[in-house]
């Protein structure tokens, strides 16, 4: 009886290392062209055969990246009938990716932005209420740490992680599971925020006084007056945001005409 030496596989561990990444690299290129209207709603995605030779991938990488952009809510993929572009409505609209596809463009949608401002006018007003009444002296030290990294910071970059870490805090405050599981969400949101609102002068400078009375509020207890100084914090987001879409749209309206008609920027319905 003859002997034989077991040869064991070798790990694909290069497919492994590439994989992911190439199918980033699909989901974010078909993200982006749904978000911007490339492929509209109701439109058909191209076959796959068509998206592997466009992106140079096998078939996997291209399924898991349309099963991504169902799971976002982007598409269905129905047997037979291909993938579809779902209407906006259905849209992960909280989730990172899809709110970066939205807003990664040259000119973001204030519309959107300003939706986004009225879910943070709902939920961070009562939580910093709750936060009054709830934060112990940890909550309280993290809270004012970030209004001092505010006030301190030199640079955009800085100032924006303050910003941004005053806000959790408070949420984290509150103490309550649910609130809590918006955690992700409103740091998503304020980080799309932030991004659009950092460009009008005045908004982080003349916003600090507001964050203040925020913290102040905290620290005493008074409920009311958090609720209040966070509504001050909101609403003067929302003014610059107002104020540069005006701004925006001034400035489309004073473009050139094309052909005989003036050109006009698509925007996310």
């Amino acid at each position: 009886m003859g002997s034989f030496t077991l040869v064991k596989a070798r790990p694909k561990t290069a497919d492994k290392r590439v994989k992911p990444g190439r199918i980033h690299a699909v989901l974010t290129t078909l993200g982006s062209e749904i978000a911007q209207d490339l492929i509209p709603v109701g439109a058909a995605l191209p076959p796959e055969h068509d998206l592997e030779v466009r992106f140079g991938v096998g078939r996997g990488v291209i399924r898991e990246a349309i099963k991504t952009l169902a799971a976002k809510g982007l598409v269905s993929v129905r047997p037979r009938h291909g993938t579809h572009v779902r209407p906006r409505r259905d849209w992960s609209l909280l989730d990172r990716d899809v709110l970066a596809w939205l807003v990664g463009k040259d000119e973001p949608d204030r519309e959107l932005l300003l939706a986004i401002q009225e879910v943070r006018s709902i939920i961070e007003p009562a939580a910093a209420a709750m936060a009054a009444t709830r934060a112990t002296k940890t909550d309280r030290q993290r809270i004012n740490a970030a209004l001092t990294a505010m006030e301190t910071s030199h640079d955009q970059a800085s100032a924006i992680e303050a910003d941004k870490a005053f806000h959790l805090a408070i949420l984290d405050a509150t103490h309550n599971p649910v609130l809590q599981g918006f955690r992700s969400a409103i740091d998503t949101i304020l980080s799309t925020v932030f991004l659009v609102a950092v460009g009008s002068a005045g908004w982080f400078e003349d916003n600090l006084p507001n964050h203040a009375i925020a913290a102040h509020a905290i620290n005493e207890g008074d409920a009311d007056k958090a609720r209040t100084a966070m509504e001050q914090v909101l609403g003067y987001t929302e003014f610059k945001l107002s104020k540069r879409r005006t701004s925006a749209a001034r400035a489309a309206a004073a473009k050139p005409a094309v052909n005989g008609k003036t050109k006009r920027k698509r925007h996310v319905s």
